[in-house]
């Protein structure tokens, strides 16, 4: 079987301007790139050069330390977070939620560890009060110290953390719908204080400045026990039982040791 000339050279005609095409298009891509690289570092350097020669104005935060006692709260600190940038710590909490949201889907959590020694769980039954107590100054100092809703989160979900590895498998968290109600509590909370705010004229987040400081405190009080909830079952890893492991068990163990009443 012998190929025919013509086709053969019309394939490679085609082949040809076929590379040809791709090798312009190629061409006028790097050319359109250059164009508008140059056009962005001119902008640039403008923007540069205007704020160069701009006159001496007020800094942003000369402006934000004058308003901090508008916001309830004299930490600066928690009065951009709780605040000026209220808008972005919904959303930090929104992305928790999420983040836990997509650990539970991936399935029931895995076993937890062997129950602690009675040194271990005699270090635990101080430590974890200990946190607990911590959280809550975390939470209350945060309105004029270092301190507020994220510390004093964290401080619980470490908690759960060592009840954890002391072998609670539920890391001392309560059921799934316990568990599910406080993961999106912080979330709900900071939402439906804005969206009352809202509804009452003031604007989503825009605290009334005689109301600001318990608003912020309701909020930071909710988000406190979502961000615990939500640290400590992420260490767990997987979806929580409907009931608490602990519970369950404890109910084992117990079914187990019940006397049948056999031999009476």
């Amino acid at each position: 079987m012998t190929k025919d000339p013509g086709r053969s050279g019309a394939d490679a005609r085609n082949d040809a301007a076929a590379a040809a095409r791709a090798a312009e298009r190629d061409r006028d891509l790097s050319l359109l790139l250059a164009v508008l690289l140059t056009l962005i570092g001119i902008a640039l350097l403008g923007i540069y050069w205007l704020a160069l020669n701009e006159a001496e104005g007020p800094r942003l935060a000369d402006l934000a330390l004058g308003l901090v006692p508008r916001t309830g709260v004299d930490n600066p600190v928690t009065a951009v977070l709780l605040n000026y940038r209220a808008y972005d710590t919904l959303m930090e909490l929104a992305v928790l939620l999420a983040a836990l949201l997509g650990i539970w889907s991936l399935g029931p959590a895995p076993a937890g560890f062997q129950r602690s020694g009675r040194a271990l769980a005699a270090m635990v039954s101080w430590v974890v009060p200990l946190l607990i107590l911590a959280a809550g100054y975390m939470l209350w100092v945060g309105g004029y110290a270092p301190g507020g809703a994220f510390q004093a989160g964290a401080l619980l979900g470490a908690a759960g953390v060592i009840v954890r590895l002391a072998g609670d498998p539920s890391a001392g968290l309560p059921g799934e719908h316990a568990q599910r109600a406080l993961s999106v509590l912080g979330v709900l909370v900071f939402a439906l204080v804005g969206l009352a705010l809202l509804w009452l004229g003031d604007g989503f987040l825009t605290y009334p400045p005689s109301l600001a400081k318990w608003l912020i405190l309701l909020i930071e009080s909710a988000a406190t026990l979502a961000i615990g909830v939500a640290l400590a079952a992420a260490y767990v890893g997987g979806r929580p039982a409907t009931a608490p492991a602990s519970t369950l068990a404890s109910g084992k163990a117990g079914a187990r040791t019940e006397p049948t009443g056999e031999g009476n």
